[in-house]
């Protein structure tokens, strides 16, 4: 009997543990498996497709080569272009502020979406989500779940985070959550135009056989199959773990240090180096291959997202920067500086700097569980929030042939301008059936539409959760919390005043165009799975208390 009681009492105990240390035992198990999937290789070179070894000679202009720079979560208060940089200004931004100084800067540029997939689905289609049902991020498996568990494990005052299994069980799996095959890119169109296209580095709009790069237009695609810029214990790496960031735990359980090449997913190997720097590596040898015909390169990276992990050089060059994991985010941002100025100083060695468009953007604004609260420092919200701090990203656009050097846009653009932009340029024709919400800049970027704006109206949406600019007025509408903003942005851009309950007409009116713009779409190609909470002026490393604003990121 004494041997029995002596058993229950110890699986009492063992099991009391695994509940209290649940979520370590969750992130152990999410790690084993990670480490269990597609194996990864050594590294192998990239067999670049090589153009003609010399121009093909024509009376008729030549069409610009396209490069599009994408960073990722880089905050507009991370780059010195406005003003700004890392760490109060001690980290400069030289090479992107050459770039911005050199063409056209849009000074109020927007993100299609404050999350990534959403918005390069917008900068690669020029379609609103209520066009391409491309709304949600796609999590991969078992993400959701574990974010939800981790968050709520997690207690630093937030109301909690809710996870739906039964939809997500229900819906498309994670690699057939991507963009439509029968949305038309600016890669299928520019390919048709007669370009050579590569994309290097991020995609996130699905692993399908009809969401892949090489399925949406890109003749050749360096696709990031993992998430580690460096491995975790390589010994030229400063890594920095966010304790108090639920996604920050996933991603360093689950994520490895992988690469693939035109679809070869079952086929990963070590990239060749920092990520940032392995693909700026591989994108001037793409210029090289290509300096003879035109070219459109599609340049993802993933920094400055998180895992943070920077090179041991440039966590030296920033110098003593506190605390540890802003000292660890300015190493990085100097890293994508020095990708822009080696791929610009690549197009003046080739000769092909003139004639080259080069665009500069980030999908979204700054994250705020990072825990560094200045980095989309004046605006309000984070990455995750459809305040000004979560969609307000730098766009710099780079054509010395056409695009006057110090130039300068002041009216409100967006990501989904990107695409008509870039296929005008490059003398493409769209299909006449095709309808696309962005319109092209270019005209704005030369000056010669500067007494008007491109648009009148702007959306953004992710489930209940929807906002509407028309002209200088922003209003934002929610569920969870149920409440509305109203914002001036003419005199209130960083939104600290709510004008919702003393001007009810006007909200009216707002909400009005918000229906319209629903109404006038398709549904969402899979459901929202998950809803977070966000708080708007606190970063995840503060301590959240009742009368601080939040929303819900329905996801």
């Amino acid at each position: 009997m004494k041997v029995l009681l002596g058993l229950l009492v110890a699986v009492i105990f063992t099991g009391s543990g695994l509940w209290l240390n649940r979520v370590d035992v969750m992130l152990a198990l999410v790690k084993f498996k990670a480490a269990r999937e597609v194996p990864v290789g050594p590294n192998r070179q990239i067999d670049w497709q090589q153009g003609p070894a010399v121009a093909a000679s024509s009376d008729a202009p030549a069409p610009p080569n396209i490069i599009v720079i994408l960073a990722d979560d880089l905050g507009i208060n991370d780059i010195s272009s406005f003003g700004g940089g890392v760490a109060d200004g001690r980290v400069q931004t030289p090479s992107i502020d050459r770039l911005a100084a050199g063409g056209a800067v849009f000074n109020q540029s927007y993100a299609g979406a404050p999350i990534c997939a959403a918005s390069r689905a917008m900068i690669m289609t020029g379609r609103y989500p209520t066009r391409t049902g491309f709304e949600f991020t796609p999590l991969p498996n078992g993400m959701g779940s574990a974010v939800v568990q981790i968050a709520n494990s997690v207690n630093n005052g937030l109301p909690p985070a809710f996870y739906n299994r039964e939809a997500d069980a229900s819906g498309l799996s994670y690699e057939d959550k991507g963009l439509p095959g029968s949305e038309i890119t600016i890669a299928e169109v520019l390919k048709e135009r007669g370009y050579h296209t590569v994309h290097i580095g991020k995609w996130h709009l699905g692993r399908g056989a009809a969401s892949t790069p090489n399925a949406q237009g890109f003749d050749e695609s360096l696709f990031m199959a993992s998430g580690m810029h460096l491995p975790e214990d390589d010994p030229n790496v400063v890594n920095a773990k966010l304790d108090f960031d639920p996604i920050d735990k996933f991603e360093w359980a689950k994520m490895q240090y992988a690469a693939s090449f035109n679809n070869s997913g079952d086929d990963r190997f070590r990239p060749a180096g920092y990520l940032s720097d392995y693909w700026t590596d591989e994108s001037i040898k793409v210029i090289k291959a290509n300096k003879n015909r035109p070219f459109f390169l599609y340049l993802a990276h993933w920094g400055v997202h998180t895992p943070l992990q920077a090179t041991r050089e440039d966590y030296e060059a920033v110098g003593d920067i506190k605390p540890h994991r802003l000292r660890v985010y300015a190493a990085m941002v100097r890293a994508m500086d020095r990708s822009v100025g080696r791929i610009m100083d690549s197009l003046e060695e080739e000769g092909l700097a003139e004639n080259t468009i080069v665009v500069f953007t980030s999908d979204n604004g700054g994250a705020g569980y990072l825990g560094l609260p200045k980095i989309n420092a004046p605006y309000r919200g984070w990455k995750i929030t459809m305040f000004e701090g979560g969609i307000r990203v730098p766009l710099f656009m780079r054509w010395p042939a056409k695009i006057p050097a110090g130039s300068q846009v002041n009216a409100p653009v967006n990501h989904i301008d990107i695409m008509p932009t870039l296929s005008a340029a490059s003398g493409a024709s769209l299909p006449d059936d095709l309808v696309v919400d962005g319109r092209d800049i270019m005209p704005w970027a030369q000056g010669s539409e500067l007494q008007s704006a491109p648009h009148k109206t702007l959306f953004w949406q992710s489930g209940y959760y929807r906002v509407v600019r028309d002209g200088d007025w922003k209003l934002h509408v929610s569920e969870r919390p149920r409440k509305d903003w109203l914002y001036n942005l003419a005199e209130d851009p960083t939104e600290q005043h709510n004008l919702a309950a003393s001007r009810p007409e006007l909200v009216a009116r707002l909400k009005e165009l918000l229906a319209e713009h629903a109404a006038s779409g398709r549904e969402p190609i899979y459901p929202y799975t998950l809803e977070a909470p966000v708080a708007v002026d606190k970063t995840r490393a503060e301590k959240f208390v009742e009368g601080d604003e939040y929303i819900y990121w329905p996801n």
